[in-house]
């Protein structure tokens, strides 16, 4: 095929960001977070890469877990949601994968099927206040799940503001989190990428990381220049035009030439998954140089001011996000995160695996 825009995904990059997040968690155990498609970079091609670098994996809900197992995913699967409805157990009891349940609900279905589930994870919420049992359930839940069979419990809470420990809403939840691992003889699990990255010390037997895997740095901490990017989003010049001042380019006439310009038009939008909402000036690696973005993003085509730049023609390379620009900068030009951009994509983008 002739279009030039192609998703490279470095699946070496992902092996080193492992290596790197072994040597920050030490004695705890990895559980690599492959939801949404592994944070759209492929969940079933991920998962196959790094099932042996990793003690277990992590998804949204159970479809996705069957999706895994089906492509012949053999390592524990932990499903964050856990059962939307009680057919959801048979199949964590057939597929040997690790519910965790939040509501008293859950727990009902967990009973016809507990004698299988090899291993049961309990939510208690301890401030973010979007799933988990209350802290005074807990005792009551954990006797419930012993006394029916549950014989493998771990205990798990999610930090809302973990990139900031010492905020007031992460000392609270810290705090409530002590209290409750005091009394717990069982595994737990707390921290999530920002945790894992500020070396929190609070107790945590499973570390979940999901973005820093991937080679994304967190908004609010100071970057870690080890983990690799593992995305690359690369496309080419397709046209040149030279646009006197006064005179505007793409839809709406937003941008606006200030001098007699030089624009580049690169075969990628909205279409792929490049953000519509990129303002101008998000940058634009062109022929190995930064450039502004110059102009709305459209379906199929963006426009870049590349008047500033040598060497560019028609086939030079463009690279929308990879080392240089990181796809963080280029969110916070489109006011969103990297973990948007990663998971946007559409089904009409090409995907290359490398170091596989």
């Amino acid at each position: 095929m002739s279009r030039s825009t192609r998703l490279d995904i470095d699946l070496g990059a992902i092996s080193a960001n492992i290596a790197v997040l072994r040597e920050i968690t030490v004695e705890q155990k990895l559980m690599a977070v492959v939801k949404a498609n592994a944070y759209g970079h492929g969940a079933v091609a991920v998962s196959r890469h790094i099932e042996s670098q990793v003690d277990a994996l992590a998804v949204a809900f159970t479809e996705e877990a069957v999706t895994l197992r089906e492509a012949g995913i053999a390592a524990p699967i932990l499903v964050l949601e856990g059962p939307h409805a009680a057919s959801d157990i048979a199949l964590a009891a057939k597929l040997d994968l690790w519910p965790a349940i939040h509501q008293s609900q859950q727990f009902e279905w967990c009973q016809a099927h507990i004698a299988d589930l090899s291993q049961i994870w309990i939510k208690v919420d301890t401030g973010m206040h979007r799933l988990g049992f209350e802290l005074e359930e807990l005792d009551s839940i954990r006797n419930k799940l012993s006394h029916a069979g549950g014989t493998d419990l771990t205990l798990m809470s999610h930090l809302a503001a973990a990139e900031h420990p010492d905020n007031a809403l992460t000392t609270s939840q810290a705090r409530r989190w002590s209290e409750l691992t005091q009394r717990w003889d069982g595994q737990t699990s707390l921290n999530n990428s920002a945790a894992t990255r500020s070396a929190m010390g609070y107790r945590s037997d499973w570390a979940r990381v999901g973005y820093a895997l991937y080679g994304g740095q967190i908004e609010g901490m100071a970057a870690d220049d080890r983990l690799q990017p593992a995305m690359r989003l690369t496309s080419a010049v397709i046209a040149i035009r030279q646009v006197p001042v006064g005179d505007s380019v793409g839809y709406g006439g937003r941008w606006v030439a200030q001098r007699d310009s030089l624009i580049a038009t690169v075969p990628v939008g909205y279409g792929d998954g490049y953000p519509w909402s990129a303002a101008d000036g998000t940058p634009v690696s062109v022929a190995g140089q930064l450039a502004p973005l110059a102009g709305r993003v459209s379906m199929d085509m963006i426009t870049v001011d590349v008047t500033d730049c040598a060497d560019v023609e028609v086939g030079s390379m463009a690279v929308l996000w990879g080392d240089e620009p990181h796809i963080d900068e280029v969110a916070r030009h489109c006011g969103t995160i990297g973990y948007e951009l990663m998971t946007r994509f559409t089904r009409r983008t090409p995907v290359r695996y490398l170091n596989a």
